[in-house]
Formats: C-alpha cells, sequence, structure tokens
C-alpha cells in the first residue's frame, strides 16, 4: 500500500483569541443584527479558543481590494508552503534523516482561498531545490475536503508509480477573503469559525525503500472513495463578486452530515470488508463543534474517536483543507501495527472524501 510517512505544519504567526475576534464581530455586525448577543454565542458553543491568521486584527479594520487580499495571498502561501515543505522533509519526528527535495516526483497543491497562475507550488521551487522535473498537480476549489482529496489523489498516483515520493501540499489563508461589508449571517458564523494554516504530508509508493522511516508503524492508504450529493451546490463556498470570494455556508450542513454520511460510510467499508466496530482511528475534518457532533450522531461513534479533532478544533480553528493534516499528524504518533483508521473530510459540491488507513 501507499504509506504516508510525515506530516509537518506551518503556522501563521499571528494569534488571536476567540474573545478577541468576537470583540472584532460585535462592532462590525451589531448595527445589522438585533439580536447580536444570541448570534455571538457561537463563538463560545464552537468550543474554538483561538486561531492564527496571515494578518493581524488591525489588518481586517479597513477595507481590501481583490487585488491586495490576494497579493497577500500569494505572498503568505509561499512564505508558509516553503516552511511546511522543509519541516515535512527535514522532521526528526518522523524522519531518520533529511529528504532532498529533487527526490520529490510530485507535489499536489491544495487551497481554495486565493488564486495564483503561476501556481504556489512552481514559485516554491524557485526557493527549494526540486528538480525541475517535478510533476505539478495544483488542486483548487475542494474546499476543506481538500486536504483528504490531495491524499486520496496522491494515493492513486503512488499506486501508478509505485517508486515515487509525493508531497500534499494543503495552503489555506480563509482570513484573507474576509469582506468588512458582508453582514450576512454566512459570515458572521464564518468569522466564527475559520482560520489560516499550512502542512505537508509526505506519501511514497511500494516500491520505495523507506530507510528514511523512523516510525516502527505508519498509515498505509488501503482505499479512497469520493462522493458528490446532486443538487447541494448551495452548500458551501465562495460566491466570487467584484470585491472577492464571498462564503456561502449553509445552516444546514450538520442535519445533512446525519442522513447522508452514514450510509456512504457504510457502503465504503464494507466494500472492502470492514465494519464500523472495527474503525480504531477516525480523522475526521472538524467543520466545527456541531459537525463534529453530527459526526458522531450520525456513525454512532463514542465522543472519544472525535477527541483529537476536537482538539485541533479548538487550537486552531477550521483552516479549510489544511486541517485534516494537522489531524493526522496527531494520529500518526499515537497508531500501531494493525490499527484501521477511517479519515474523512466534506467540501463544497456538496462532497465527501473517505480514505480507509491501515498501519503497516
Amino acid at each position: 500500500m501507499p504509506a504516508i510517512v510525515s506530516v509537518a505544519e506551518a503556522i501563521p504567526e499571528h494569534v488571536l483569541t476567540q474573545d478577541q475576534v468576537m470583540d472584532f464581530a460585535r462592532d462590525l455586525f451589531s448595527g445589522s443584527f438585533k439580536d447580536i448577543e444570541r448570534l455571538l454565542k457561537a463563538f463560545h458553543n464552537g468550543q474554538i479558543e483561538k486561531r492564527h491568521f496571515a494578518k493581524g486584527l488591525e489588518w481586517f479594520k479597513t477595507d481590501k481590494s481583490f487585488e491586495e487580499r490576494n497579493n497577500t495571498y500569494i505572498e503568505q502561501s509561499i512564505e508558509l508552503g516553503t516552511r511546511a515543505i522543509k519541516r515535512c522533509l527535514e522532521n526528526d519526528l518522523f524522519l531518520t534523516r533529511n529528504l532532498p527535495c529533487d527526490e520529490i516526483d510530485a507535489i499536489f497543491t491544495i487551497s481554495s482561498s486565493g488564486i495564483a497562475t503561476p501556481s504556489i507550488e512552481a514559485r516554491i521551487m524557485n526557493k527549494l531545490p526540486f528538480s525541475e522535473h517535478t510533476k505539478r498537480i495544483p488542486i483548487w476549489g475542494l474546499g476543506c475536503a481538500g486536504g483528504a482529496s490531495g491524499l486520496s489523489r496522491a494515493y492513486e498516483y503512488c499506486l501508478a508509480f509505485p517508486e515515487a515520493k509525493v508531497l500534499v501540499l494543503s495552503i489555506e489563508l480563509c482570513s484573507l477573503t474576509f469582506q468588512r461589508n458582508d453582514r450576512s449571517k454566512s459570515n458572521l458564523i464564518g468569522t466564527s469559525l475559520f482560520a489560516d494554516g499550512a502542512a505537508c504530508a509526505l506519501i511514497t509508493g511500494d516500491k520505495v525503500q523507506r530507510d528514511f522511516q523512523k516510525l516502527s508503524s505508519i498509515p498505509g492508504i488501503r482505499g479512497t472513495q469520493s462522493t458528490t450529493k446532486r443538487n447541494s451546490l448551495d452548500v458551501m463556498g465562495w460566491e466570487v463578486k467584484n470585491e472577492g470570494l464571498y462564503v456561502v455556508f449553509s445552516k444546514d450542513i450538520p442535519s445533512i452530515i446525519e442522513g447522508w454520511l452514514k450510509p456512504n460510510v457504510t457502503e465504503f467499508l464494507r466494500g472492502k470488508g470492514i465494519e464500523m466496530e472495527e474503525i480504531n482511528h477516525f480523522v475526521a475534518h472538524p467543520g466545527g463543534k456541531k459537525v463534529i457532533d453530527a459526526y458522531q450522531k450520525s456513525l454512532q461513534f463514542d465522543p472519544c474517536m472525535t477527541e483529537i479533532s476536537l482538539d485541533v478544533l479548538r487550537e486552531f480553528g477550521n483552516m479549510s483543507s489544511a486541517t485534516i493534516l494537522y489531524v493526522l499528524k496527531r494520529f500518526m504518533k499515537i497508531g500501531r501495527q494493525g490499527d484501521i483508521g477511517l479519515a474523512t473530510a466534506l467540501g463544497p459540491g456538496f462532497s465527501s472524501e473517505l480514505l480507509l488507513l491501515e498501519w503497516e
């Protein structure tokens, strides 16, 4: 099986507590909602304690053009992406030695919070010594499902090229899409949830001699499943306007998860000869506290199965596609040979990405 060998994070420097962001939202939205204090309860009900951002709070207090926000996205993405790659390939937690960039055969770059052509990995390749023949696969528009989808596509690449070493680089700067003049409830809820972050994972094919692997057991990928729900385009995503990207975020997401996810997961697991009771690790993208609760209710998992996802949400907020890699890193530290894991993330479409993991 293609296997995940190393995962690393790159965390933006600006830290804001949830109370600081809530006070900012109160000042901005109080004129638009008579029941603002009731709505602001979402900031604490979500159980997020702090988040990291590419810019400090003062930056968000003045209007920014789409051009200014996107230029900041490119600049910050190059810096964070470069740092995430270096930490992934020079990681003494997961690797016995540093891996040179020119051994990497392909880079899957995942993002949905800004636009860049040439894409971000092309710009990073001018800063790090990758081979000029490294394949570039930028993937845009998958939102919160993007990190899991990137792992799935890297798995398929390694099946086709079993001697390959592949990076999945996820960079999301959700805060830079913030629209001061959007006084919708979707924007208010998005302000309570979303954050910035980057992460990078190393996946290798079966024929790679993993003499650099440090952990005694790492998660192999046994299979994946992508599912898109018909007629659900309005559940989440972006609405593109002159000023930039406006968040689309339906209040029905938790109820959709409860009714739709379990049949999807059951079909996937049974196709692999696995029952739900055999799952040791639930590597779930924490879209929000209500999403985690919906996972538990739909899949009938014990709350302990989502503790790591909730911890990541509490410490970092929802970093869109990058978040599941933060969760995965923590599971890699505790996984043991023979453990079975289910990785899942949901995104625009409305879509689901599932991966079956087995520690080998």
